[in-house]
């Protein structure tokens, strides 16, 4: 089940807590990617908070919003970069995409494991993909009326585990939202240092969310069950060996022609 774009877009654009967790992520996403200047960037789910400093060096931005999420015009003032899209099949051509950024659409995603090789499809071999889920045991997964609360949130083991199930070498993780997910001036005051100093103590575990950057690796081609062979296979339907002690009544037989 996907937030509403509506929802996603006054939380981000009209709330201070919103702008503050905007503000949060996106100078960790700055921190893995300093520059992408003349690369292809998209973003899937709601990034589109997220890649505004692409828009002035990347040499195309582009926004997959999924169906059942809803799509707005982005960026408001320029033109459009966001388009509607079946959550596994994404109007992008194979292999064209160097960055990808995935934000409210892993965790809110009925398939997962389809989403993730659809991003693989479309990512050059090489490129880089930053995975922004709600930490399971952050406090913003727990707290009702922010976007992070809506989905499956995740471990960061779980999170590694998805990408290198499905085409993805994990090379890096943080975590952003250090500071309490209220909205409240007094609380907000100190977002920015309290943010700072989660940074400092804590890659993973206070952290509202995980931030996990993969490269698209090459695949490989993986041995089919028919071709395993047993090292000791069981010789259920082999014959009988012949035995080695001959019968009583045999050796009788042969006692009696040298009798005879």
């Amino acid at each position: 089940m996907y937030n509403d774009v509506c929802e996603l877009r006054d939380f981000y654009y009209t709330t201070t807590l919103g702008r503050a967790a905007q503000k949060a992520m996106r100078d960790r996403l700055m921190t893995c990617w300093p520059s992408v200047k003349g690369l292809s960037v998209a973003g899937f789910g709601f990034a589109a908070p997220l890649l505004r400093p692409c828009l002035s060096e990347a040499a195309r931005v582009i926004t997959l919003m999924p169906g059942p999420q809803g799509v707005m015009h982005w960026p408001a003032e320029m033109a459009n970069h966001s388009v509607l899209v079946d959550e596994t099949n994404w109007p992008l051509a194979t292999d064209s995409v160097d960055r990808l950024v995935m934000l409210h659409g892993v965790e809110t995603s009925e398939r997962p494991a389809a989403l993730m090789e659809e991003a693989a499809r479309v990512l050059k071999i090489g490129g880089k993909a930053v995975l922004v889920l709600p930490n399971r045991s952050g406090l913003w997964a727990r707290r009702d009326g922010t976007p992070f609360s809506l989905g499956r949130p995740y471990s960061l083991g779980q999170a590694q585990t998805l990408c290198s199930e499905h085409g993805f070498q994990v090379d890096n993780h943080s975590a952003a939202l250090f500071f309490p997910p209220r909205d409240r001036k007094s609380w907000l005051r100190w977002a920015m240092m309290l943010e700072g100093m989660g940074q400092r103590l804590s890659r993973r575990h206070a952290g509202g969310v995980l931030l996990v950057e993969a490269t698209r690796i090459p695949d490989t081609p993986r041995p089919s069950g028919l071709a395993e062979r047993e090292g000791k296979p069981l010789r259920i339907l082999n014959p009988v060996p012949s035995p080695t002690v001959r019968p009583a009544w045999r050796a009788q037989r042969r006692d009696r022609r040298q009798d005879g």
